[in-house]
């Protein structure tokens, strides 16, 4: 009887496991991207945009603002509107409030989003929160400024657009809040 054989089979289909797992790893990227793209979530912005448009004054995008904190983040943190009504190529400004109830010194981050995803693209940030860590001392209220455009190439069938913000608390990454500069 030769028990190497089963012993071999066994490990040649163990190692072709292992290595349909390591592809299906660098597969996820990719396919995490499809699908976001095929629900319109997760809609990645890029950093400060620089640059002037002519303003298309014929036509208007719905601009919605959300805020929402991530677990463990105890900031109240909200748009001072829900909702702007704005012209391609305009310069526009909202406001985000960010309140610190605790009792101790915390660093934030904020990580923007922008649906649907594939108008992106179109929407630049020339100034935001979002570009830098946000610290806060006990008690503590801020307003936080994004300065927008809305892109005159935005396609005509995108009329509404969402611009999400979750916050994170980054305290414990970034050490003691107190000595950060402001």
């Amino acid at each position: 009887m030769n028990d190497g054989l089963p012993t071999a089979r066994l490990v040649r289909r163990l190692l072709l496991v292992v290595a349909a797992m390591f592809a299906f790893g660098f597969a996820l990227v990719p396919l995490y991207d499809v699908m976001c793209q095929a629900f319109g979530i997760n809609g990645k912005t890029a950093g400060a945009w620089q640059g002037t448009q002519a303003v298309d004054e014929s036509r208007t995008v719905r601009v919605q603002f959300l805020a929402s904190n991530a677990a463990g983040m105890t900031w109240e943190f909200q748009p001072l509107q829900d909702e702007l009504v704005v012209h391609p190529g305009a310069s526009n400004q909202m406001l985000f409030v960010a309140h610190n109830p605790s009792d101790r010194p915390m660093t934030a981050q904020a990580i923007p989003s922008v649906a649907p995803a594939r108008a992106a693209a179109w929407f630049h940030k020339t100034e935001c929160f979002c570009f830098t860590q946000q610290v806060l001392m006990p008690g503590e209220r801020i307003e936080m400024p994004v300065r927008f455009v809305v892109d005159r190439d935005l396609p005509d069938d995108v009329r509404h657009l969402t611009l999400g913000y979750t916050l994170f608390d980054i305290t414990e990454r970034q050490g003691p809040p107190a000595q950060a500069a402001r």
